[in-house]
């Protein structure tokens, strides 16, 4: 617990900077860049080599795919008891099913579990949360999108050539090469690594904002408990009723509950489905999770 206050920590930091005027409006999203692009490379650059691909490693690949449909299932069924809008359904369709698995799954899992966590999150992530982003938010986005701006092709070739996908594959091919790193090359992705965690900590912090009217807090509510609380908890129940245990299954029940993806959420706002619930759904989800999470890994 003491990594998850030094976590809460830095998440208050970035709160407070935000207020002071030295900071620029764009300090949040040049932290996030770095990290997405340095640090987050640099984590799965050193871990990947040392993945042990075993039999454990199918519920990491496996669940977040379960939580796709179950969240998506739900998102329909709510929209269809409310009678919520197009456009609104659009939104919980794109953001509930993509947690932030990888930006923010890195610190908390770290914090919780320790170093032995990263291998099935990087799993989690680069076998579900990455194509389900690519494959189901690309097809969710062209059926609700409004904004004929967005390019479905360029979200995929970004993803595609995304650093983190790069990082994958390169670690994949040092690890079937029996190669490593040399010693320089090693000290220098462990100091880039270590950035990671007050990289994004302190840019949560600065970029928390959230702006609610009536219309937003039924399907936003509805959205982060079935994203916070509902899908994982589904989870935890069918991995212990099938007699699934263990460090690998306990993370990837972990990383069903992380909070929705940013990246997903400025999609949805940028194709003009409803911004303010987007961008309320991300800020608000992050906020929550720091009590979310905790809980759940006291169930675990």
């Amino acid at each position: 617990m003491e990594k998850f206050l030094t976590i809460s920590i830095f998440v208050a930091m970035g709160a407070f900077f935000k207020r002071l005027p030295i900071f620029p409006a764009q300090t949040a999203q040049v932290l996030n860049m770095v990290a997405l692009y340095v640090a987050l490379p640099a984590v799965i650059l050193l871990k990947v080599p040392h993945i042990q691909f075993t039999s454990e490693m199918i519920v990491p690949a496996v669940l977040p795919w379960g939580m796709l449909l179950l969240s998506a299932g739900l998102v329909c069924w709510g929209g269809k008891v409310f009678r919520w809008s197009r456009e609104t359904i659009g939104v919980l369709l794109l953001i509930v099913p993509i947690g932030n698995t990888s930006f923010m799954g890195v610190p908390m899992v770290t914090a919780f579990f320790g170093e032995v966590g990263i291998p099935h999150l990087i799993i989690y992530d680069q076998a579900g949360t990455m194509l389900i982003f690519v494959l189901y938010g690309s097809a969710i986005l062209a059926l609700f999108g409004t904004n004929t701006k967005i390019q479905l092709s360029q979200i995929v070739s970004r993803i595609v050539f995304f650093p983190p996908s790069i990082a994958l594959m390169v670690g994949l091919i040092m690890k079937m090469g029996v190669w490593s790193y040399p010693e320089p090359l090693l000290r220098s992705l462990t100091s880039l690594s270590e950035m990671l965690t007050p990289l994004v900590m302190i840019a949560i912090g600065h970029q928390l904002k959230v702006r609610l009217s009536p219309d937003t807090l039924r399907p936003m509510g509805f959205g982060l408990v079935v994203k916070l609380i509902v899908a994982p908890l589904v989870a935890l129940l069918g991995c212990r009723m099938l007699g699934l245990n263990g460090l690998a299954v306990n993370v990837a029940i972990f990383e069903a509950a992380m909070p929705p993806m940013v990246t997903a959420g400025a999609l949805a706002m940028a194709a003009g489905l409803v911004p303010e619930l987007a961008a309320a759904m991300v800020s608000l989800g992050m906020i929550l999770s720091f009590l979310t999470l905790p809980v759940l890994y006291w169930i675990l």
